[in-house]
């Protein structure tokens, strides 16, 4: 009989944390703690909520009466980190240091390897963080931009497409390193990736590039942005947040939320089905062009995230790709899920865990 092993799981979010308890692949339960506006504004740092929601944590540890002593490791939601490959690493001083500081920015990300390490060292159990968003797996050639002094960077869903790709590896009954996958996560931004044998060879890093999402600009003309920024109209902080937070379909159609618009849009709002359509089409033309970084060779284009669900934005992609390669729908984004699948490959030994440095 297979060991069982259990796992806390840690996800800062910016107005919540969510943890979820595991024994191997079985939630045991998932607990989302809300932390209201009034809360955290008494924090100057997102750093400084850490004492905050690690007495949360454990308060809601001890309602579902779970015990520390069970555990056999923690693991949470790793922050934007420097540049690594994908894996599961072991939550180290360095780690820490970088995570305190906000290495590349600040997030709430930033205190999940904090929280895990916490808890973790209180009963002597590793501590883990599962792909980062600053996975870096890029080729020399994706790297290069018009302007040798900016180089593309590699930032995205990376939590949420590796697993994915792991279930895909499993389902389909194929190693996971021999496998060339499209990967396309559908969310807030979207993602658009190539992996070739487990490395995530070029991205389109939502927060820059690709198609618009529900709140991203993605591309954009730069004639036109350059105009923008000398425009006197706009701050840098306020450009930053319309570019990324304050586009896409909430920019057209003042909602993010895809069932709103398909519902406007089976009601006749024309303007909402052509936008709508508009991020299927260049969602879909990113995937071509991904697909040329491998000579067309695509094992599976796979759609995941929240927007998988809708069908209508589904159906428009896959009209327009699936002469590349069979369209896969995982829909969803389980982020609790996906951080334990990568502690439990390290506990059962099936992957090594890695060293930040």
């Amino acid at each position: 009989m297979a060991k069982e092993y259990v796992v806390l799981a840690i996800n800062p979010g910016s107005t919540s944390t969510k943890i979820a308890l595991y024994k191997n692949e079985n939630c045991q339960f998932e607990a989302v703690i809300r932390h209201s506006n009034e809360e955290l504004q008494n924090f100057v740092r997102i750093n400084d909520q850490y004492e905050f929601r690690l007495g949360m944590i454990k308060q809601a540890l001890v309602q579902h009466g779970a015990e520390l002593k069970e555990l056999h490791a923690v693991v949470g939601r790793g922050g934007p980190l420097k540049a690594l490959d994908s894996g599961t690493y072991s939550v180290n001083d360095v780690m820490c240091e970088d995570l305190r500081i906000g290495i590349q920015t600040e997030h709430a990300s930033n205190l999940g390897g904090l929280l895990a390490r916490a808890i973790a060292d209180q009963v002597g159990i590793p501590a883990f963080i599962v792909d980062p968003v600053s996975v870096d797996e890029l080729r020399p050639l994706a790297r290069i931009s018009g302007f040798p002094e900016i180089k593309r960077r590699s930032l995205f869903h990376a939590l949420n497409l590796k697993a994915v790709a792991h279930r895909v590896a499993n389902d389909l009954g194929r190693e996971y390193n021999k496998l060339t996958l499209l990967l396309v996560h559908l969310g807030g931004g979207i993602s658009v990736g190539i992996q070739q044998q487990g490395q995530m060879i070029d991205v389109a890093n939502p927060n820059e590039s690709g198609p618009f999402s529900p709140e991203r600009a993605g591309s954009l003309p730069t004639g036109d942005l350059v105009k923008m920024c000398y425009s006197g109209q706009y701050t840098w902080e306020q450009l930053k947040k319309k570019i990324n937070g304050g586009s896409g379909l909430v920019a057209h159609l003042g909602t993010n939320d895809g069932r709103e618009i398909e519902q406007r849009i089976h009601s006749g709002d024309e303007q909402a089905a052509l936008i709508y359509e508009a991020m299927a089409y260049q969602v879909a033309k990113e995937i071509g062009a991904m697909a040329t970084v491998v000579n067309g060779g695509v094992d599976a284009i796979v759609l995941t995230g929240g927007l998988a669900h809708s069908k209508l934005l589904v159906e428009w992609i896959t009209k327009r790709v699936q002469f590349i390669a069979q369209v896969l729908i995982y829909p969803g984004e389980d982020e609790l899920q996906a951080l334990v699948e990568g502690t439990l490959r390290v506990l059962r030994g099936e992957e090594a865990a890695k060293l930040y440095q």
